[in-house]
């Protein structure tokens, strides 16, 4: 891969994320991706052959608390307090999200 990202690429790229670019723009962000791109490629060149792999940068335990059973309301409870509650399905009514 070349260190140079081209104009058409981005053209291209952006057409497919159906973003509308300006020239200026065109030209500022393929600059900037090949920036990036050559960057990625010196950070992928770094041997880590010897680092153990990790899912947090810091050691040791969290702060959480173990998670202990506690008593909690029962269902009817909860769904008698609810408003617009269905206590026979045993649902909520909330709130339409999606296709308002």
């Amino acid at each position: 891969m070349s260190d140079e990202f081209t104009t058409d690429e981005l053209r291209h790229l952006a057409r497919l994320a159906r973003l509308a670019l300006t020239p200026g723009e065109l030209t500022l962000f393929s600059r900037q991706l090949a920036q990036f791109l050559t960057y990625a490629r010196q950070v992928q060149a770094i041997d880590t052959s010897g680092v153990r792999p990790t899912s947090h940068p810091l050691a040791g335990t969290g702060a959480l608390r173990p998670d202990q059973e506690r008593p909690s309301l029962s269902r009817d409870e909860v769904l008698a307090q609810a408003p617009e509650a269905d206590p026979a399905a045993g649902l909520f009514k909330v709130p339409r999200v999606l296709g308002s």
